[in-house]
């Protein structure tokens, strides 16, 4: 099966270095049309320069592909919808959008200044919603669109002093879910990525074994299956050293335990039963909760 990109037009945001400058390469090698986006910030997100995304687009070009830079922040709305305008004017159309932009400011939840907390919503949760809110109208009148979130292992499961990363990263999770089911009729398939890569994100906290093997080459293959016109919806792949994963959040079968006034005693009591993975379930949409709830509780009485 091709994964081919020829005719496709996509952006990458924090494409600069690291993964999302691969990102972008592997798109263009394969035909794309790539908008490479970077603030040219540092680590923390300070500072900005259009070079980091014209360096990248100079790379492409000089393979034989077709790029553009653009140097907005993904925390500008009116920016990013200028930077979608900019795909739109030169190539008619955007088909894939990977958010990647990010920053970090690690610190333990004690020590951790809330300024560092919201700045890190707001480049990756925000910043994501900014970029998708400017590319929805433009793929559902195109009837196709496939976005792809960068979302952490961090968020998924946790990682001490990453308290502000990991609750913007499962927030894309979040995010992922409800418009891939509002984008499905027009075609529009959304999934979320959980890259383990040697960046300039991790340089310093592992040995260099461990970062030869997690080169963020490794990562982009993922990226790919995810934005391909056969790509599926609503899946949260993890992705590192050559090794791929699924993650999923299910839903245990759960257990009746009633609304009487020993319903907290019940409840511990059947504790075992409610967090019983057997049999668990990875729900189709959030309703699926309540219909679980309420099934349970009408077998009780013979409903």
């Amino acid at each position: 099966m091709d994964l081919d990109f020829k005719g496709r037009v996509a952006i990458v945001t924090g494409a600069g270095g690291g993964l999302g400058r691969q990102h972008a390469l592997a798109l263009a090698a394969r035909g794309a049309k790539v908008l490479v986006n970077d603030l040219g910030g540092s680590r923390e997100g300070s500072g900005g320069s259009a070079s980091a995304a014209e360096t990248v687009v100079a790379e492409i070009r000089a393979a034989g592909g077709e790029a553009l830079a653009n140097a907005a922040s993904v925390t500008d709305f009116a920016a990013v919808q200028a930077m979608v305008q900019q795909a739109v004017d030169a190539w008619g159309r955007v088909d894939i959008l990977v958010n990647n932009a990010g920053i970090l400011r690690d610190k333990s939840f004690a020590k951790m200044e809330l300024d560092d907390f919201r700045l890190v919503l707001d480049v990756h949760l925000m910043g994501s919603v900014h970029c998708c809110k400017a590319v929805w109208p433009v793929m559902t009148a195109q009837q196709y669109g496939r976005i792809l979130m960068t979302t952490s292992s961090s968020g998924l499961f946790g990682n001490f002093g990453q308290s502000n990363y990991g609750a913007a990263k499962m927030a894309l999770v979040g995010l992922m879910q409800t418009l891939a089911i509002e984008g499905a009729k027009s075609n529009i398939r959304v999934n979320s990525l959980a890259p383990t890569a040697a960046t300039r994100m991790t340089e310093g906290l592992m040995p260099e074994a461990v970062l030869a093997a997690l080169k963020p080459e490794a990562v982009v293959p993922a990226m790919l299956v995810l934005c391909a016109e056969q790509a599926p919806t609503r899946r949260i792949l993890c992705a590192g050293a050559g090794t791929f994963e699924a993650a999923h959040i299910t839903l245990t079968q759960g257990a009746w335990v009633g609304i009487g006034p020993d319903a907290p005693e019940e409840l511990l009591a059947q504790w075992d039963a409610v967090v019983d993975r057997v049999g668990d379930s990875v729900p189709d949409s959030g309703a699926a909760q309540g219909t679980n709830e309420v099934g349970l509780a009408l077998a009780q009485f013979g409903h």
